[in-house]
């Protein structure tokens, strides 16, 4: 049973008023609604209506005073069968579109963009044709922003960038009855439409031309007509906005609300009561302990709506949907104020006692997965190649006195595989103390002498036949005689066997520990 609510004089009736606030209450708690309206939202915008003494009937009679056309036979395809009826429609089109550009958005249609930006718009769907919802900063279904670019998509529009449905189309506009070509409507076309004339399609001429030039038959040449969807003719994005209408009836919305529209069309009947039967079965309203403000369905408007909706709309406002519009807005920020607190960027430098910080924000340094962009990782310390000029101690007990070599800003290899490779994969930033290198100026190490290199002083020299003497400990012990006596315990010193004498040109003999002769030739 739908209930009736009137703007003007209920705020002085206590139930109508607290009625009035819930309802307001539940367009600010609600996240998914659906707004559908009419012409009666761009009344106060500037627009002349059709029917008063001054409207655009009024107009096109005192042009074609002979002419008898009823307003729905003005919209209708079968005056393009008529050349007379062609040029009033055209005419019409004119006075209309030149009323369109001097209007403004009215507070009902920034309203709407409210609630787009409060992120709790589902979809707009309109019957208008004057564009006023994208001035509002809504983008519409007909505009060129909405195009489909891909070659491979089927459809003609961005169904995820569409924030507004144009169900009749775009005065803004204009499409050639023959190859459909849609164009811009431009100043020129204007004052072509306000003779009662139509201007020739480009995309026809320009192949038409062609041809000629090639000596091929002439082709036809379609004429420009306002891109708007008149009574039984087909929408020429009606595939699209059945695709957008089955995915926004799929994703559940919480309410329903209809402004200025008497609800006479067929075709948006069947609309709106498809959406208002997906709100009055949202899971919310359905159950028993549900949300009390979800699953409703508004009807703002001056006239009440017919018999036959008494079961699908609940509310009726019976008043302005500017005035409404404002009621809400005032209601909603009385009632919910953190949705109306703006969040301010942080600027210039903070206080060092502050632990905060201002990053960047995310959302601008991440693509549609998550994935970085144009993120790039410092490796000034984690390239940087080891130092192969100097030496690694195993202790340093004390630092204090020693340079710590800092790793150089050069630029580092691209590949971790091409990196210089050194005696320790840590620097001297990472590595702990008893490893960092040392570099104080001086040479630290041993000499080669010391170190015992291969090719050192100490493995070149010449040896004598007497140092054999002093070294008789190093001896390997599979040179000595098992069958000679046992070696004396103690500090007892075994008696040296008796030297033998040496003859001239013979090499030096060495002895061992057993008394036998070691021959050793000494190359010089």
């Amino acid at each position: 049973m739908t209930v009736t609510l009137d703007l003007n004089g209920g705020l002085a009736d206590g139930p109508t008023r607290r009625t009035l606030n819930d309802v307001s209450l539940s367009v600010a708690k609600c996240k998914k609604i659906v707004v559908v309206t009419g012409a009666g939202i761009s009344c106060s915008s500037g627009i002349p209506d059709f029917r008063s003494s001054d409207g655009l009937y009024a107009m096109v009679k005192e042009r074609y005073p002979n002419v008898v056309l009823k307003g729905q036979e003005l919209f209708n395809a079968s005056l393009f069968r008529d050349t007379t009826s062609t040029s009033v429609f055209y005419t019409f089109i004119s006075q209309l579109k030149q009323s369109v550009d001097n209007a403004s958005p009215t507070p009902t249609h920034r309203f709407i963009k409210l609630l787009d930006s409060k992120k709790k718009l589902l979809r707009s769907y309109t019957q208008n044709i004057d564009g006023l919802e994208e001035r509002a900063g809504l983008l519409g279904s007909a505009s060129a922003e909405a195009k489909s670019t891909s070659s491979r998509s089927k459809s003609k529009i961005n169904a995820k960038d569409v924030r507004n449905v144009q169900l009749h189309g775009d005065i803004h506009r204009v499409r050639c009855n023959s190859c459909s070509a849609d164009y811009l409507c431009t100043p020129e076309h204007i004052e072509i439409f306000n003779d009662g004339l139509s201007p020739p399609c480009p995309d026809c001429t320009l192949r038409c031309e062609a041809r000629i030039a090639r000596s091929a038959r002439a082709t036809s040449v379609g004429s420009l007509r306002p891109s708007i969807v008149l009574y039984d003719e087909a929408h020429p994005l009606g595939d699209d906005i059945g695709t957008i209408q089955t995915s926004d009836l799929n994703k559940k919305p919480d309410m329903l609300i209809i402004m200025g529209t008497s609800l006479k069309v067929h075709g948006f009947k069947k609309l709106v009561k498809e959406f208002a039967n997906a709100v009055h079965n949202h899971p919310s309203a359905s159950t028993a302990k549900g949300k009390r403000w979800a699953g409703k369905v508004i009807y703002v408007n001056k006239t009440a709506p017919g018999g036959d909706w008494s079961d699908i709309i609940d509310y009726h406002v019976s008043g302005e949907t500017d005035a409404w519009v404002s009621k809400v807005e005032e209601d909603w920020r009385k009632s919910r104020p953190a949705d109306w607190e703006v969040q301010s960027t942080l600027d210039g430098d903070i206080s060092m006692l502050s632990p905060l910080k201002v990053v960047k924000d995310v959302r601008t340094a991440l693509g549609a997965k998550g994935k970085s962009k144009d993120i790039k990782k410092s490796h000034d310390v984690e390239n940087v190649p080891p130092q192969t000029a100097s030496d690694m101690i195993l202790s340093t007990p004390d630092l204090s006195g020693l340079s710590i070599v800092k790793p150089k800003s050069t630029s580092s290899p691209s590949s971790p595989t091409k990196r210089r490779q050194g005696g320790s994969h840590y620097n001297d930033l990472d590595s702990s103390p008893s490893k960092r290198r040392i570099h104080n100026g001086e040479k630290v190490g041993l000499e080669p002498e010391e170190r015992g290199l291969l090719f050192g002083n100490s493995t070149n020299n010449v040896i004598d036949v007497d140092d054999f003497e002093e070294i008789d400990a190093i001896i390997d012990l599979s040179m000595q005689d098992m069958t000679a006596s046992p070696r004396p315990q103690g500090n007892v010193k075994p008696a040296r066997a008796p030297t033998t004498t040496k003859k001239a040109g013979e090499p030096k003999r060495a002895r061992s520990r057993t008394g036998r002769n070691l021959q050793v030739e000494v190359v010089i």
